[in-house]
């Protein structure tokens, strides 16, 4: 063999195996259909569905690649498609020092993670009482839950009015801008519903933008309120709430929220207001 061959024997003997993950009693194993980009700091994926999987829109899975040890790792991420969907989306931020975020962002279609078979979560309809508007408030990559809520016709039969606030630091932090804007226009199942009941509050906190300011202080100063029907305050006989966002944002509004009479709802008891306490990013 001369050399030249030799080398290249060896270095085809020496190329790194693609990773191939194996399915275990607690997880799945699901490709990649799709990455799309937001920017630096900001990116969705949709991943396959397996057939038996079934969840309510608002919860959230564990998903993960194998870790330097070789094991799952793992984090819980909110599902942002509908329940209905045929593909599973998610929203996540990029960490470069993070634990899975780090090798997540490099994720390509044809790529392969891990997928939960057992999604649970408090955002869902079922842990709030019957109401007449719904405030979805999320910051950051919070928004992925409500996604998949807006997109799912029940919401529309159970709440008259359907309000999305989104608050960011940066106006190119404002993930699904166009489609929330459109108010869900093209939407297979909640086209005419959305056009009707749907209000998109985006907000930013650290650049100029038509508003500006966390969501607190849109509560505050009633700009939240503006457009829509009912009282400018948030009102516990009638308006629900579901929170996910940084912990101070969590902790901020659900103190408020309790101040004003709003009582914390579960599964297991429905009430006013609802808090993703295991939401990551």
């Amino acid at each position: 063999m001369s050399d030249h061959k030799a080398e290249a024997a060896t270095l085809a003997s020496t190329t790194l195996e693609p990773i191939v993950l194996e399915p275990t009693a607690a997880l799945t194993v699901e490709e990649v259909l799709s990455v799309h980009h937001w920017n630096d700091h900001l990116f969705s994926f949709k991943i396959t569905r397996p057939a038996s999987f079934r969840f309510r829109s608002g919860e959230f899975i564990m998903i993960g690649l194998q870790g330097d040890n070789g094991k799952p790792l793992l984090r819980a991420y909110s599902i942002a498609s509908p329940s209905w969907a045929e593909e599973i989306e998610f929203l996540s931020i990029k960490v470069e020092d993070g634990p899975l975020t780090s090798k997540l962002q490099k994720i390509q279609p044809g790529d392969h993670i891990y997928l939960g078979r057992k999604p649970v979560g408090t955002l869902v309809t079922d842990a709030l009482s019957p109401g007449k508007r719904l405030f979805l408030f999320g910051s950051g990559t919070g928004l992925a839950p409500f996604l998949s809520l807006i997109r799912d016709p029940d919401v529309y039969e159970a709440f008259e009015q359907v309000i999305v606030v989104h608050s960011v630091r940066t106006v190119a932090d404002l993930a699904f801008r166009e489609e929330l804007e459109s108010q869900l226009a093209g939407d297979p199942l909640v086209e005419d519903q959305a056009l009707l009941q749907l209000t998109y509050v985006p907000t930013v906190t650290r650049e100029d933008f038509h508003t500006t300011g966390r969501i607190n202080t849109l509560i505050d100063n009633g700009r939240l309120f503006e457009g829509l029907k009912g009282e400018a305050r948030l009102v516990p006989e009638s308006d629900r709430v579901m929170l996910c966002g940084s912990m101070a944002m969590n902790k901020d509004i659900a103190a408020m929220l309790e101040g004003l009479g709003f009582v914390e709802g579960s599964n297991n008891k429905p009430a006013d207001f609802v808090i993703e306490r295991a939401f990551v990013g």
